[in-house]
């Protein structure tokens, strides 16, 4: 979950991890930890039919949903970083 500065969403606050709630603080608009945030846009054919889902996870976090794939996840190293 992002929290902003300002109702326009301007400059970022803190994430907090919708899993364990785990509160990072961002300093001039940056989160200097790593945490994963996730926007899905639901098509057609299921029960979330358009609807748009946001949320954010710690790194432990995202490690214990990736270790539940039945089918492990692609890893590709980057060698630049934004």
């Amino acid at each position: 979950m992002r929290n902003y500065t300002d109702e326009r969403k301007k400059e970022l606050r803190e994430v907090i991890c919708n899993q364990c709630g785990r509160t990072f603080q961002a300093e001039n608009g940056i989160v200097k930890e790593d945490c994963i945030h996730m926007d899905i846009v639901f098509g057609y054919f299921n029960s979330r039919d358009g609807m748009n889902h946001h949320f954010d996870l710690c790194e432990a976090c995202y490690e214990k949903m990736i270790r539940a794939f039945r089918i492990p996840v692609t890893e590709e190293e980057e060698t630049e970083l934004l």
